[in-house]
């Protein structure tokens, strides 16, 4: 099976049932526009942009506009306003979606069985934590932090944040204190939220000494609510004076005399703060992105409807922690009239069938994970024959490039006819640019298609736009979706200096990408860590790619030291399955695999064996911090260890750099 192979054809009965075709179909009755194909509804979409905004408003059957109001102000990125002196609230249009009949949640975790949130349940406790929050204070854009596991819990507070048009922001516990402060000191909240652990691989994180640390910290706060994961709260010290236990926070204060609470839905301005998500951070202090309520609600009504074709009464799930943007995507599936699905816990304990068995438990329609968790899969030649996953629709896959190994393994050991949706965005718009669509067949290795209203080009060094060869992936128009700014950079200036620094008035984002021969996306990895051999750029993805396939090899990370007489430095390092050896010949069958499947330039310098790959919480490789290692910088400045999952890994490669230099 080649690239570009076509797995995967929708029938015509799923076409002609899913979102996007009512949306053309609507288009056509409405506004008289009609559409031979998705190129052509793609365009479109990017050529008259406050048409398609104004088009996903009224087909989503949001309040009639206002005839003044415009839907797109003339100012450039990142300056654009939206849908000015409209009023919402993106709590408004999940409660919209209630139902007596089918749950809003369902929940499980390493340690706990399956179970079903209502909706009157979902209800009662966001009003009841309402009430506590405004009995405390709590006004329009206050923050509200959470320090919490993937559990209904953070959904409720979530809600109770938003509804009130307070701004939420969180952390998973699985953060170290320093990686906690650097986000939240931002943001000096009001309100935290906090587990008082959590439960990963088995074993069990007692979080409290960190959680008294972060609340010592933080003296904006004036309430504490705990939430009990590890123990029961009889026997929690004091962590905090103003210090509250769950039952009684969302009783409105109080357990024993609780409060007759009503749900409040706070109509806020389109441009309103919903949400403040976080950048890495694994080099410096994180970019606290801002999003608001409107282009929020507008971007996830228009994903999860037209590239993901989610529908009500379907159970949405994604593999996520609250420290990921992914999670708030998940909740974002509750617009849809979906249930949502969490899951607290580690995806491969107590085997790598876990999720696999809760596909088919729930059952789940549309299963979201990254593509590292597809490979890992693969390589320990798991296959779902055993699970009866007749349910299941779509297969998500987001957080690094999918190989076109990792598409063929799907369709040949997961599902035959799912819709392999693959996609790629970021917390930079909490969505995705590129993703899922039923108007095309999937192709391996080739994410489907640009998504509607994202122009998104290829571009070379000097900004021209390229056909079908890898460039600097850039988007040339503006979004609801982007931030409306950065917490704390009132000036625009370190939000200019993140997206339109390279190209004026042009957002770069940072990716290697191709625009393929059918109008598809390859991804080759970030361009910041882009392999510079002899004056050609090769993407990291590339590598790892052709790795993926040998199955000596469990893990890899590659980078490309340049010297100062213009020649350059590739080591590559592997962690190796279970019984290998990185002897002579392995290196040779890695290089010649490298050789024949790309060029004589990706192949290393050297080979080098390591116990782990350093990655962030949010499952990214630590390219940029192991080249600077090379590059003579000190441990403790290239990377915050309180963000990465694990930091001892660092040190291995530390080592291995001060040798490499002492030779030079």
């Amino acid at each position: 099976m080649a690239e570009g192979d076509i797995l995967w054809q929708p029938s015509s009965e799923i076409w002609q049932a899913s979102h996007l075709s009512h949306y053309v179909q609507w288009l056509s009755r409405e506004k008289h526009l009609s559409f031979p194909d998705y190129a052509a509804l793609w365009h479109w979409s990017i050529q008259e942009i406050p048409a398609f905004w104004k088009s996903i408003w009224e087909y989503f059957a949001l309040p009639e506009l206002d005839e003044r109001v415009v839907v797109m102000s003339k100012d450039p990125m990142p300056r654009t306003r939206w849908f000015e002196g409209v009023r919402l609230n993106y709590a408004a249009y999940v409660f919209k979606q209630a139902h007596t009949h089918r749950p809003a949640l369902w929940f499980a975790a390493e340690d706990r069985p399956l179970q079903a949130v209502s909706w009157q349940a979902l209800q009662k406790q966001v009003a009841g934590l309402q009430y506590y929050f405004q009995h405390i204070g709590l006004q329009q854009g206050d923050r509200v932090a959470a320090y919490l596991p993937n559990v209904p819990e953070a959904t409720v507070s979530w809600l109770a944040t938003i509804g009130l048009g307070a701004v939420w922001s969180s952390c998973s516990p699985d953060f170290g204190v320093e990686g906690v402060l650097d986000r939240f000191r931002q943001i000096q909240p009001k309100i935290l939220i906090a587990a008082d652990g959590y439960v990963y691989q088995g074993k069990r994180y007692d979080r409290l000494q960190q959680l008294k640390a972060i609340c010592e910290a933080l003296p904006s706060l004036q309430a504490l609510i705990l939430v009990p994961r590890m123990q029961q709260e009889d026997h929690w010290p004091g962590v905090h004076p103003l210090q509250i236990s769950w039952e009684d926070a969302v009783a409105g204060g109080s357990r024993r005399f609780p409060a007759e609470a009503t749900l409040q839905l706070v109509e806020v301005d389109f441009s309103h703060p919903l949400w403040i998500l976080y950048s890495s951070g694994t080099t410096g202090i994180p970019k606290a992105i801002t999003h608001s309520h409107g282009g929020m609600l507008l971007e996830h009504l228009k994903y999860l409807a037209f590239h993901n074709d989610v529908h009500a009464g379907e159970n949405f799930f994604w593999y996520t922690t609250t420290g990921w943007m992914m999670w708030n995507f998940l909740q974002a599936s509750l617009l849809m009239g979906a249930s949502a699905v969490l899951y607290d816990g580690h995806p491969a304990y107590p085997d790598i069938g876990v999720l696999w068995r809760l596909a088919e438990q729930v059952p789940i329609h549309h299963f979201g994970t990254s593509a590292p968790f597809l490979m890992s899969c693969r390589k320990l030649g798991y296959r779902s024959e055993n699970q009866h996953l007749s349910a299941l629709r779509s297969i998500g896959s987001t957080g690094s490039p999918l190989p076109p190994e990792g598409f063929e393994y799907v369709y040949q050991s997961i599902k035959s006819d799912v819709w392999l949706c693959s996609m790629s965005g970021g917390t930079d718009i909490c969505t995705a640019w590129v993703g899922g669509c039923l108007w095309r067949p999937v192709r391996s290795g080739e994410i489907q298609c640009r998504c509607l209203a994202c122009s998104m080009f290829a571009y070379d060094e000097a900004g021209k736009a390229l056909a079908h060869d890898i460039g600097e992936m850039v988007v040339t128009a503006p979004m609801p979706c982007m931030p409306v700014y950065f917490w704390n950079d009132s000036d625009y200036k370190r939000y200019e200096e993140s997206y339109f620094q390279v190209y004026p008035g042009v957002w770069r984002h940072g990716d290697w990408i191709r625009i393929t021969e059918h109008d598809g996306v390859i991804i080759y990895g970030r361009s910041d860590a882009t392999l510079n051999r002899q004056g050609v750029r090769i993407g990291t993805a590339e590598i790892y790619r052709v790795l993926d396939r040998l199955p000596e090899i469990k893990d890899s990370l590659i980078v490309n030291i340049e010297l100062p007489d213009g020649k350059s430095y590739m080591p590559l390092f592997v962690v190796l399955q279970e019984g290998y050896d990185l002897d002579q010949g392995l290196k040779w069958k890695i290089r010649e695999a490298l050789r024949n499947s790309c060029s004589p330039r990706h192949v290393p310098d050297n080979i080098l064996q390591v116990n782990e790959v350093p990655y962030t919480i949010s499952g990214k490789k630590l390219e940029m911090p192991v080249k600077k290692l090379f590059l003579g910088m000190p441990l403790e400045k290239v990377a915050q260890p309180g963000v990465l999952r694990n930091p001892d890994a660092l040190q291995a490669f530390e080592t291995i750099a001060q040798q490499w230099r002492s030779r030079l």
